[in-house]
């Protein structure tokens, strides 16, 4: 049993992956309305009197889940031997909020026969670690993403090493605010909105972090998926350095 006393709140995690404080106006989300209704929905005593993250689902899975489809009916449906979070008539559609490698049997089966929308919800710049799992699969014409950046706010257990239990304390639920933008990668053309548009015509992974502001790790991982997907591709080597083309 987990009392609230036990329980810590952070602050809110936005979009970019920085702390921020919970003064937001909803103007700076989109669909707020719909969102909110979701979210009450699952923050409210007809999902969970016992409190957040008590359930096996936790919240931000259950909140995206009923604002992509607030119909229950067509929630955790049975299909080749899984079960979709989501069948409706756009397709089915998963809700992942992390390790996106966990989807790939799943996707291997239902791409076969459906539409499938994985939805991630995610830092702008983070994407591109998980997507990295599902690379294979990002090709897949049945195959769409949605990024769905967002403010959350993160509770954790004082359960850590350090005198305040802080350090080290493990996280226990997060609770989404508001959508602030959802990228949609329907095909691999979409991707082309990540590569900057102030890079030279041929450029390394050196340049690429530094238009697009990111790690130079994030930048190569980046790199790789683009060149998978044919959005960029590697036209030789400086020194042991890849060129890249649009």
């Amino acid at each position: 049993m987990v009392y609230g006393a036990d329980i810590m709140r952070k602050k809110s995690e936005n979009c970019s992956g920085k702390a921020k404080q919970r003064n937001i106006s909803v103007d700076e989300y989109i669909d707020y309305d719909e969102f909110n209704i979701a979210r009450k929905k699952i923050l409210g005593t007809a999902h969970n009197d016992k409190g957040i993250g008590t359930l096996s689902e936790k919240t931000l899975h259950a909140v995206l889940k009923n604002y992509y489809e607030p119909d229950e009916n067509k929630h955790e449906v049975a299909i080749d031997g899984y079960y979709a979070d989501i069948f409706n008539d756009s397709g089915i559609i998963e809700i992942q909020t992390r390790q996106l490698n966990k989807l790939r049997d799943k996707l291997a089966v239902f791409l076969e026969e459906y539409h499938v929308t994985v939805v991630y919800p995610c830092a702008y710049n983070n994407a591109f670690f998980e997507l990295y799992k599902i690379k294979n699969l990002l090709k897949h014409p049945n195959l769409s993403v949605h990024l769905v950046l967002m403010d959350i706010e993160e509770y954790k257990l004082l359960n850590g090493w350090n005198y305040t239990r802080k350090r080290g304390a493990t996280r226990y639920d997060r609770v989404p605010l508001g959508v602030r933008k959802i990228v949609e990668l329907d095909r691999p053309e979409d991707y082309m909105q990540f590569v900057p548009i102030d890079l030279e015509d041929e450029f390394i992974v050196k340049d690429f972090a530094k238009a697009a502001m990111v790690h130079e790790d994030t930048a190569r991982l980046s790199l790789n998926i683009l060149n998978y997907l044919g959005v960029v591709r590697r036209v030789g080597k400086k020194g042991n350095a890849y060129v890249y083309s649009c």
